[in-house]
């Protein structure tokens, strides 16, 4: 999920955390974003923006605005999602927490869709405009339902148990599962470009606007986590309480001001082409190599194929100079007989590929392995949306006469985070830097690596809290005399992560049975949620090693230096 360090490995949505190497702008050196224009290149600017836009903080401001009243809607819907569940549709904890997981695991699902069709069809403009209206219909279908279908009697579901709901009927359930799905479908797709349309509002050739370029990253993840923080506390506020429909309708007219308000910036907008679909470059590469599986590589790596001057086979980015791993899709960019009797311009782009697609596929191939590593990690962040809520509304949630929402207690995550970054930007930076001489501190594999450790921590902070929360249950009674700041540590420890998992399925299919109500029963008090908790912190050190024996393999690709790229382009400028 503002989001380049690493180091907190937090959510879709707070921090970026896979392993690409980040430029100081936030984009990734191995699927480059567009690398921007100058005034005297005017014949890119020309063919890549399709909407002359003046840009600038204007708009950037528009879409800060936008970004932070879409992650109130979300985090308003989500937040208080598991405890929804077991109040109000009758759910058991493990149940609902496995729901909550695999809610979260589609939004990130539907990351990957929406970055698709901002980058191959519909562009980031048309793509944050269509996801936030299904944003709004997911709210907004979730505040009807809510409304006439499950609160019933009102304000029934509260966290003080005073007011029971009655069961839910067929239909009502199937329009709460219909709208919070969209919202997951409207986030998940708006996340990837609005972050990118925002960094478009300025040109990263110009050194004034590259400064606001990476200026605007800081604030975006700023808005955010405003956004998130709103919804944390206020919202969840009304939503403890049985308030629920005015919850979800905060959340659905945070939702219809975004849109609003971004709508209303469309003149302004810098709007560029989608640079085209990446999957069939893939393709190209895997079929181009099966085809040559016979031929011999040639061992200077510049005997191969490649596109003259400054055109990319990755429309609008750099080159990616040729590596010396993975050399069996070499195959893909070897120039054979046949094809050198074949026209450039007529070449087969399933036979002969360019040494920037090969390298391209060879970067996605090598992040599997790190990614792969994060799916365990990935419980981590899931806990905190369902069973750190779970664990703290049986705790003592008073303050006096006050009540603390349970589902509130994330906003520790989120000042954690905040507070994390500022530490690692203004004070660890500076003095890494020095000491691995990358100016940037630590490298990304390293952040990445410190996230796993924290997410380790937290999972055994969450393990002894619990141990401590059994041992103060009142007797006859399912809540705790632990208060609940207790969960602190394991809050502002945690890290979060973008993949689903159903590990709580598995968990309990092996825990459960013959009469034992296994470690995630309904009642907490009579199974052991600190043994799973613990479960995934030898889970997560497992995992750490295997992580660390990936990312020693791990190099990072080769790009074609801006200068380089530029310099081409005015010779190309010259012969014209």
């Amino acid at each position: 999920m503002a989001n380049q360090e690493l180091s907190n490995v937090s959510s879709s949505h707070r921090v970026e955390s896979f392993a690409i190497e980040l430029n100081d702008d936030g984009h990734s050196d191995i699927l480059n974003e567009r690398p921007g224009v100058t005034p005297e290149l005017t014949h890119e600017t020309h063919h890549h923006k399709i909407h002359k836009g003046k840009g600038g903080w204007k708009s950037a401001g528009l879409i800060l605005v936008n970004q932070g009243l879409a992650t109130l809607a979300f985090f308003g819907v989500g937040v208080n999602l598991v405890l929804l569940l077991t109040r109000v549709l009758r759910h058991g904890n493990a149940s609902a927490a496995n729901t909550v997981s695999n809610w979260t695991g589609t939004v990130y699902m539907f990351s990957l869709v929406g970055a698709f069709l901002s980058d191959s069809y519909w562009g980031r403009y048309l793509t944050c405009s269509i996801f936030q209206v299904i944003i709004v219909m997911g709210t907004v279908l979730l505040s009807i339902a809510t409304s006439f279908f499950l609160i019933n009697p009102p304000r029934c579901g509260d966290a003080f148990g005073e007011v029971n709901c009655n069961p839910p009927s067929s239909v009502g359930v199937a329009i709460f599962y219909l709208s919070i799905y969209l919202v997951a479908l409207g986030y998940g797709g708006h996340q990837p470009a609005i972050a990118t349309f925002g960094a478009d509002q300025f040109n990263e050739m110009d050194p004034v606007e590259k400064h606001s370029r990476a200026l605007f990253f800081s604030y975006f993840y700023f808005a955010l986590n405003v956004g998130s923080l709103f919804s944390n506390t206020f919202l969840v506020y009304f939503e403890d309480r049985g308030l629920w429909t005015v919850g979800f309708l905060a959340s659905a007219g945070s939702a219809i001001l975004g849109l609003i308000l971004f709508l209303l910036g469309t003149s302004g907008y810098k709007r560029y082409k989608p640079c085209g679909n990446p999957l069939t470059r893939i393709a190209q590469v895997f079929v181009a190599t099966i085809k040559k599986w016979k031929v011999k590589v040639p061992t200077d790596g510049k005997m191969l194929y490649e596109l003259e001057g400054s055109a990319s086979a990755i429309k609008w980015s750099r080159k990616i100079h040729h590596s010396n791993e993975l050399r069996w899709f070499d195959k893909a960019a070897t120039i054979t007989v046949k094809d050198k009797n074949v026209e450039k311009s007529k070449q087969d782009p399933w036979r002969l590929c360019t040494v920037t697609q090969v390298e391209e596929v060879k970067a996605l191939l090598k992040l599997l392995p790190i990614w792969m590593w994060t799916i365990i990690y990935s419980a981590v962040f899931t806990q905190m949306a369902s069973l750190f809520v779970e664990q703290g509304a049986v705790m003592n949630t008073k303050v006096g006469n006050f009540h603390i929402p349970a589902a509130s207690m994330s906003a520790f995550d989120i000042i954690s985070v905040l507070l994390c970054t500022f530490i690692y930007n203004e004070l660890l930076v500076p003095v890494t830097g020095k000491l691995t001489g990358n100016p940037k501190g630590l490298s990304e594999l390293q952040r990445m690596g410190l996230g796993l450790l924290i997410g380790l921590l937290a999972m055994l902070a969450a393990g002894f809290t619990e141990i401590e929360r059994l041992r103060r249950v009142n007797p006859g009674e399912e809540s705790s005399s632990l208060s609940i700041f207790w969960q602190i540590p394991q809050y502002v420890l945690v890290g979060a992560s973008e993949v689903f998992i159903f590990i709580i399925n598995i968990v309990m299919g092996v825990t459960a049975g013959d009469s034992k109500p296994g470690w995630i029963p309904g009642n907490l008090n009579e199974g052991h949620v600190d043994r799973f908790f613990f479960l995934l912190v030898g889970l997560s050190a497992v995992n750490f090693i295997c992580y660390l024996l990936s990312a020693r393999w791990y190099k990072y690709i080769d790009i074609e230096p801006e200068d380089e790229r530029k310099s081409d382009m005015e010779e190309q400028q010259l012969d014209v």
